[in-house]
């Protein structure tokens, strides 16, 4: 740890396995302390026997709001604070819209949005009493664009998105920091962690067509280990971004999705201006 830099408290879900695991084994490496959390403590105790006292270990379910409150709550206490809130853990679904279940479909957005929801505001009273704090989100490429047969997925990280853009503004006047982090591909157990569909024949051909289509598609799979200096990087920042991809090659399709929605917007304005009971554009 740098003799300038103070060490950061961390609180980090789904800290046993995947990204989290790296971004907090590099916290802890560089000195940090962290509140490393996952649903079975068990996972956790490799970085307990490495770390020690710099480790926290919180077994809870991000879905309970009642407890992801008291999980944040024993983190302040034992840490005295938390600077720096991380909400990673996080499930795929894969299944089209008509395919996926209702539990199924209540399920993504209690670990994807309601889980960042719940830590979120447990965490804040705190960074707001202390005057400073990060909030680290972690979306998805999918948060930005939508796919078949990842519609819940896909929406559920939507929601994460909309609700933190706003969470950002609400507390920019208070020392706290929201940012969203949108990785693209990496070798992570993210899909293997969600529930099966019953898949609907109805819809093999949009399955094939995607099938056909990936091998196209320009994203390169990631090693998450390599995303840890972009995480520090993030959270050491003085002004750190409200959105930062993590990998490479999804600049030019995100230009492409976005520039596609302004055509669309513009094509049918004349739509747009007749709700209203407008003439056309111009008059």
């Amino acid at each position: 740890m740098s003799p300038s830099r103070a060490p950061l408290t961390w609180f980090v879900t789904g800290a046993s396995r995947g990204l989290g695991f790296h971004w907090v084994t590099a916290a802890l490496a560089r000195g940090d302390q962290v509140a490393a959390t996952s649903r079975s403590a068990a996972s956790l105790e490799p970085l307990v026997a490495k770390f020690g006292e710099q480790v926290l270990a919180l077994e809870f379910d991000v879905a309970d709001a009642a407890a992801a409150k008291q999980a944040i709550h024993a983190a302040e206490d034992h840490f005295d604070g938390i600077d720096v809130l991380v909400n990673n853990a996080g499930q795929a679904l894969l299944g089209t819209v008509e395919e996926v279940s209702e539990e199924q479909a209540r399920a993504q957005y209690e670990v994807n949005f309601f889980g960042p929801l719940w830590t979120t505001r447990a965490a804040l009273p705190g960074m707001r009493a202390q005057g400073h704090g990060r909030v680290i989100q972690v979306s998805s490429y999918g948060g930005l664009v939508a796919y078949p047969t990842m519609g819940l997925y896909h929406s559920s990280k939507w929601a994460l998105e909309a609700m933190s853009q706003a969470l950002a503004a609400e507390v920019a006047g208070q020392g706290i920091h929201v940012t969203l982090v949108e990785p693209l591909t990496f070798a992570t157990e993210l899909g293997a962690k969600a529930p099966a569909v019953e898949p609907m024949p109805e819809y093999d051909a949009v399955r094939q067509g995607l099938m056909a289509g990936a091998a196209d598609s320009p994203f390169v799979t990631g090693d998450p280990a390599a995303t840890a200096a972009a995480i520090l990087a993030i959270v050491d920042a003085p002004e750190p971004p409200l959105r930062v991809l993590f990998g490479v090659n999804g600049i030019e399709p995100m230009r492409a999705e976005y520039a596609s929605r302004i055509a669309e917007f513009e094509k049918w304005d004349h739509i747009a201006r007749l709700a209203q009971g407008a003439g056309p554009a111009g008059q």
